[in-house]
């Protein structure tokens, strides 16, 4: 299990719910990220014992696909809460450290500006007001909206591609969560949190 400790004591209200709702989200992230590497391992080890046996099963490859996918965008979110994602320190490190501060800040309210700006383009996207006033019924939506996101399937697995789609709009819901998480934690309103489950998530240049 993964447990987070304090550097103090955190604030109630809206910014410890906030930090709550984003640990228990980190949690699960963490669970899931362990999951699909444990199942890509086993589908490429699948793939290729079947294939020297010469019965290979033709939807592996599909199926190793998406759970890379679905991996690399829940890898994502788990790894901007931990402020282990891509960050520039040419400028910061030149900064002094209310610089540093405010510069971190800045970047941290552009992920959440991008998170949310994600998930609004997600809804317009999947548009499920649309889909449900067509009785969720994907041919009379797509004939209506020239929308046929609800009428295609994957090539092998012939899943829907909206589900295999869903790790998107997910994502774009668990950054935002996670980058306000962080603004907070920047602005100081809380004390920042140390998760003890991941050792290396001590970045200090602005991400």
């Amino acid at each position: 299990m993964n447990h987070a400790t304090k550097t103090g004591a955190a604030g109630a209200g809206p910014c410890g719910l906030l930090l709550a709702l984003s640990s228990g989200l980190l949690a699960f992230e963490r669970v899931a990220v362990i999951g699909l590497m444990g199942l890509v391992g086993c589908l490429i080890l699948l793939n290729v014992v079947t294939r020297y046996s010469g019965t290979p099963i033709y939807w592996i490859d599909e199926s190793a696909i998406y759970a890379v996918v679905w991996l690399a965008f829940i890898g994502a979110s788990a790894m901007t809460r931990l402020r282990l994602d891509f960050s520039v320190g040419m400028l910061t490190e030149r900064l002094p450290p209310t610089g540093v501060k405010v510069a971190r800040a800045i970047a941290t309210a552009f992920t959440v500006l991008f998170g949310l700006m994600l998930s609004y383009m997600c809804w317009l996207w999947m548009d499920p007001v649309g889909i449900a006033a067509a009785g969720f019924d994907a041919r009379t939506f797509a004939g209506e909206t020239f929308n046929f996101l609800y009428t295609e399937h994957t090539q092998t697995l012939n899943w829907p591609t909206w589900a295999v789609s869903l790790v998107i709009p997910l994502f774009g819901v668990s950054i935002t969560i996670h980058g306000l998480a962080n603004l907070v934690e920047d602005l100081e309103f809380v004390p920042r949190r140390v998760y003890r489950g991941f050792p290396m998530a001590n970045a200090e240049a602005a991400s």
